[in-house]
Formats: C-alpha cells, structure tokens, sequence
C-alpha cells in the first residue's frame, strides 16, 4: 500500500480508514512482530485484558474510574469509536488529542510502510491502531493499561500482549457466529483464549455453558478463577437516572453502590469490575474513606450509548446481539412494568447481526406503539425496506421505514405524543444520532 506520509491529523484518520480495504486480519505472530517494531510500547505497564461478548466497555469504564480514584495513571484502548475514532485511545477516562494522535500516528505509519517493505504486510485498520494505543500509553507513562478485545479473543491483536496482570470475561452470548461459533461453548472458548499461564482470571459465571468452557480453559493454564453470579449482589432500587445495589458479602453487605446508568444488567458489570480491582488492588472495606473512594468512583461513570438520554424522551442503546436486546427489554420492563404509553421503537442493524431473532424479540417482549426502521452509514447496513419485511412478520404495529436516520428521528418526534422513543439495533446507529443531535443548536431541531 503506497501512500505519502499525511501531513496532519484529518490525513491520518482518512488513510487509517482507507486501511480496510488494503489490508485484511493477520495471526497474531504478525502483531507481536508490529509491537517489537515499535520497541515494544508499554511492556513494563501493567495490563489488565477485557473479553466477552456484551459489558466489556462497562466493566472497563468501571475499572478506569476506581483506579483513576486510586491515583493510578490509566491507558484504555477500546472499540468501535461513536462519533471520533480518538475514542478508541484514552488516558484517564479523556480521548487522546488530535496531536497525539498524529504523533503515535506517524511512528506507527513508519513502522507499517517498512513491514509492508519487508513482505510482511501492512497492519490491518485494528492491529494500526492498536500500537497506536500502547505508544501513547508509553509516552503518557500509564501504570494500569486496560485492553479492550475488539472480536472474540483468542486471535485478537490485543492478545498479544503476554503477560498480563489480571484478564476479565465478560457475558457471553451468540455473537458474530460465522467467525466465533456458532454456539455459546465455541464462543466462550474463543473468549477464554485471553488466559494466561498463572494469571487470575475473573469471569460472568451467568452461563453454565461458558462457565465449564472458561473453568477447563482455567484449570488448564494453572490460573486462579473467580465465578461471579447474580447471588453476589442485590439490586435495591432502579429509576431512570440509576440503579442501586448492595453486595452480598462480609463486609459491605450494607454499604449501598450505584451505577448511573438505568441497565440492569450494570450491576453485574459494576461487581465484575469491582471483584477485578480487589484481587489487584485489596479489599477496600476496611478503610471506611477508601471504601468512599471507589463508591464514588462507580457512581461517577459515564459510558456512552447504554442507556443514555441523548435528548428529551429519547433513549439510545448499543444493544446489538441477542444477548443484550434481551437486557435492554429486561432493563425497560424494570424501569416501566406497565408502559403507558406505549413506546416508539427506532432499529437498524448491519447484515452480519442475527436482525431477525432481535426483531423477533423486541416484538414479542416490547410492545410499542410505532416501529421506525432506518439505516446506518455503513456499506454493511440492512435496507430499511428489507427490516420492515421482517418486522411486519412479527408484528401486526405499524411499521415505517425511512432509509435516513434524520428523517426517522424526525418521524418519531412527529408521532411521539406522550411516548418515549427508543433507539436501539447497532452501535453505528448510536454513534450517528449521537453526532446529529451534537451537531444541531438544540434538541429542538429534531422535533
């Protein structure tokens, strides 16, 4: 892949974008080779690895906030990005400057231009970025680096770090099955790939299915594994702004948390987290103003694009997969057990997803007043013609389809009456009504 160096910022991001069409995935040998080109960034920090299906990005934003509270300088690399691809690298909870960007940028392009010279290849879009990531992370002199595994785990380029302080698995449900399996077994083996010899491993035990896989995966590499169950904590109170939970063990069975973010399933990922930071960092509850640091921290998070309030009535979540659409119903049922009125539905999804079995269940299990389908800016979008047919076979609702996504925002705010509208289907949509709602003076201009 010939090109000129780019000169600045707006460059780099349009020749990082360009690289999928160049460039394809490649075993990780060839990221660990990417990384001792790039002198190794980072080997000295300590990482804790992230996989799973669903809640990887909130147990992370947990783990950022309490280490952040803890004094510790903290690298987050994650994926996708909403609305700026700077999203993907940040240094205490903030996204990394555009001249940062381009700084890690230019030492990452060198090192690509000269494998590419060798014959071994250019890196692909996500191998680029990712030794972006742990060069700004070695410039920043993070102490705590948290990884976020972009597919699967076991052959992602984020694997190839080795060592590991501690690695955490998430929910695992069907997801991306023609590369991971095609059932929760194959899928949890891809994900406890992220093990390593000796290293503690802390994980969703909800799915007997994954948890045997993830227990032998375990077992198998002599690492220490901690289960974590919905019986270790207890859900207090759930409104539109929170939940509130209380843990059940010895020490702060009393003591109340809360994660600012209606989910449900939040908790689990707020006590997944919590576990992590207690086998690194200690117990906190036998220092009462400690104790006060990492509640405060848990109830300071703000993870975009789960069930957030983008605008008035208006509720966007990156529910993606059958695993978390069936969260985001349980989390609306909790937070309205009778909805009155009923609600207007706004859904996309990219061809890859199971749309179908997600349609199905939102048709089932959420009632709504309207369906609107529309479509995201991605050349792996579904028709919004094409998500109307399979709505309609679920549905006897009305159904419409607008293929822009201001015409749909619009459509809904015109129907709305008294209803709440739901956004919901795919990441890229939260991302694209996100920048348009940035983008107008105010909310108005979408009604």
């Amino acid at each position: 892949m010939k090109h000129q160096i780019p000169s600045n910022y707006r460059e780099a991001v349009d020749y990082i974008e360009e690289l999928p069409k160049f460039t394809e995935k490649h075993p990780l040998k060839h990221t660990k080779k990417y990384l001792e080109k790039l002198q190794n960034p980072a080997e000295n920090c300590k990482v804790i690895h992230v996989a799973g299906t669903n809640g990887k990005g909130s147990v992370c934003a947990y783990l950022q906030a309490v280490l952040q509270a803890e004094g510790k300088k903290t690298g987050f690399f994650t994926s996708p990005h909403l609305i700026k691809i700077n999203e993907r690298i940040q240094i205490d909870r903030e996204e990394i400057s555009d001249d940062t960007f381009y700084d890690v940028f230019c030492e990452a392009y060198h090192v690509a231009q000269e494998m590419e010279q060798e014959g071994e290849g250019h890196p692909s879009y996500f191998e680029f970025l990712f030794g972006m990531g742990m060069k700004a992370f070695e410039k920043a002199g993070v102490e705590y680096i948290i990884l976020e595994t972009g597919l699967g785990g076991r052959l992602d380029a984020t694997n190839a770090v080795e060592s590991p302080v501690l690695t955490v698995i998430t929910s695992i449900s069907l997801d991306h099955t023609a590369i991971l399996g095609d059932t929760i077994e194959k899928i949890a083996f891809e994900k406890a790939g992220i093990i390593k010899e000796g290293v503690p491993v802390i994980f969703d035990g909800s799915r007997a299915e994954a948890t045997e896989v993830i227990r032998r995966q375990a077992e198998k590499m002599h690492a220490p594994c901690r289960k974590i169950s919905k019986n270790a904590f207890e859900i207090r109170e759930v409104t539109r702004n929170h939940i509130a939970f209380s843990r059940r063990n010895a020490y702060d069975k009393d003591v109340i948390w809360q994660v600012p973010i209606c989910g449900c399933y939040q908790v689990m990922n707020a006590q997944i987290a919590l576990e992590a930071l207690e086998c690194l960092l200690g117990n906190c509850e036998s220092e009462p103003d400690r104790r006060k640091k990492w509640v405060d921290a848990v109830a300071s998070i703000h993870w975009e694009g789960r069930m957030e309030e983008v605008a008035e009535h208006v509720l966007v979540d990156g529910a993606h997969n059958p695993g978390a659409i069936e969260a985001f119903v349980e989390s609306i049922h909790l937070l309205y057990p009778e909805p009155e009125p009923l609600p207007i539905v706004v859904f996309s999804a990219v061809a890859d997803k199971d749309y179908e079995w997600m349609i199905a269940y939102l048709c089932r299990y959420l009632p709504a007043k309207l369906y609107i389908v529309t479509e995201i800016p991605d050349k792996r979008r579904v028709s919004a013609e094409e998500l109307k047919k399979v709505f309609e076979r679920y549905t006897d609702c009305e159904v419409v389809a607008k293929s822009d996504i201001g015409d749909a925002l619009k459509e809904a705010y015109d129907r709305r009456g008294e209803s709440e509208i739901y956004c919901l289907g795919s990441l890229y949509l939260v991302g694209a009504i996100k920048e348009r709602i940035a983008g107008g003076n105010n909310h108005a201009e979408l009604r």
